[in-house]
């Protein structure tokens, strides 16, 4: 089969690769497309650690073609996930307290486990989610990982329905989480991002408010006009984005770290213990998290922006990625 894999030099490659049998409990996908991300950029230039000849991709969707023994969840026929959370322990304190994510023995497809990225791919039948009917699988690619991680995000930001929260940076994610806020959260949203088309695309998608860095205070305008937001989920990743989202917020209020920049965030430790801020860390969503973040795109409530693209155009879509060009998410697709 063709997979796109990292090469020795550091870029994704296509290459033939010969897949293994399955193992009990495993299901081998016949794969339909698999989105492309910016944690398959830090794979790739082994910014976690070198992992040469490993199969990128954890946004992939495909179709049972084969289960092994053992296998429950899945059969023939089935559309099914290929996600960032490849497995988990299973008997943890994280994998048994709804924290399956942060299991300290997880698998990353795509970085400790071949990905999505590929003609076909092995997955554990038992952490591979279906896809719901009424949901296109190039939809489902980027809710497997963009969308279950903004969703996820917007849980643990305690937000209610009729308050405001902001969204800094409207990329993949950011346009996913706004549209997550407001038609399945029912939250204000104030859009934030340094790009005007990316604002524009905001206001389409229902922002209420757009705010560009480099025209206003972003921090003081919200505390000025909206006494402060009732929460901020950050997936920009610029140091100043996450600093603009702690002072933006109100008392009792909670931010919601989602991008990795390389920076350290500033903290006034003062205003976090009188005020009573929260700052917490979100790291993408279970499978019960993705089993929901799909209902909701099914139902037509979150709608992802993407373009189809064959495997062949993968070195251009990672320029183009790290230029800034892209708007929405790229999906590679295998079925052409």
């Amino acid at each position: 089969m063709k997979a796109i894999v990292v090469s020795k030099e550091h870029k994704p490659q296509v290459t033939e690769k010969t897949l293994r049998p399955l193992k009990y409990g495993e299901a081998l996908l016949d794969m339909e497309c698999c989105g492309v991300c910016h944690t398959d950029l830090h794979v790739t230039h082994a910014d976690f650690g070198d992992v040469t000849g490993r199969v990128l991709g954890h946004e992939g969707i495909g179709v049972v073609k084969e289960v092994a023994d053992g296998v429950t969840s899945l059969k023939v026929g089935d559309r099914a996930s290929v996600a960032w959370f490849y497995e988990g322990c299973g008997h943890c304190e994280y994998c048994t307290s709804g924290r399956e994510t942060l299991c300290r023995s997880v698998k990353n497809a795509g970085y400790s486990v071949d990905g999505g990225m590929a003609e076909e791919c092995i997955v554990k039948a038992d952490y591979a989610v279906k896809v719901p009917d009424g949901l296109s699988s190039e939809a489902a690619s980027s809710i497997t990982c963009a969308g279950v991680t903004t969703y996820k995000a917007i849980k643990e930001s305690g937000i209610q329905s009729g308050q405001w929260i902001v969204i800094s940076g409207l990329g993949g994610l950011g346009n996913l989480a706004l549209q997550y806020a407001k038609k399945v959260f029912n939250a204000k949203v104030i859009a934030v991002d340094i790009n005007d088309s990316q604002l524009e695309f905001a206001k389409q998608s229902g922002a209420d408010i757009t705010l560009n860095p480099k025209n206003e205070k972003v921090s003081e305008y919200i505390q000025e006009h909206l006494d402060g937001a009732h929460a901020a989920v950050v997936t920009a990743v610029a140091k100043s984005a996450f600093n603009d989202a702690v002072n933006a917020v109100r008392a009792g209020g909670t931010v919601v770290a989602v991008g990795l920049p390389t920076e350290s965030m500033d903290l006034s430790i003062p205003r976090l213990v009188l005020d009573g801020i929260r700052v917490v860390g979100s790291l993408v969503g279970t499978r019960q998290d993705l089993k929901e973040a799909f209902q909701f795109g099914a139902e037509g409530l979150v709608v992802p922006k993407t373009q189809t693209r064959p495997m062949e155009d993968i070195q251009d879509i990672f320029t183009e990625m790290e230029e800034g060009k892209i708007n929405g998410r790229m999906v590679i697709d295998f079925r052409s």
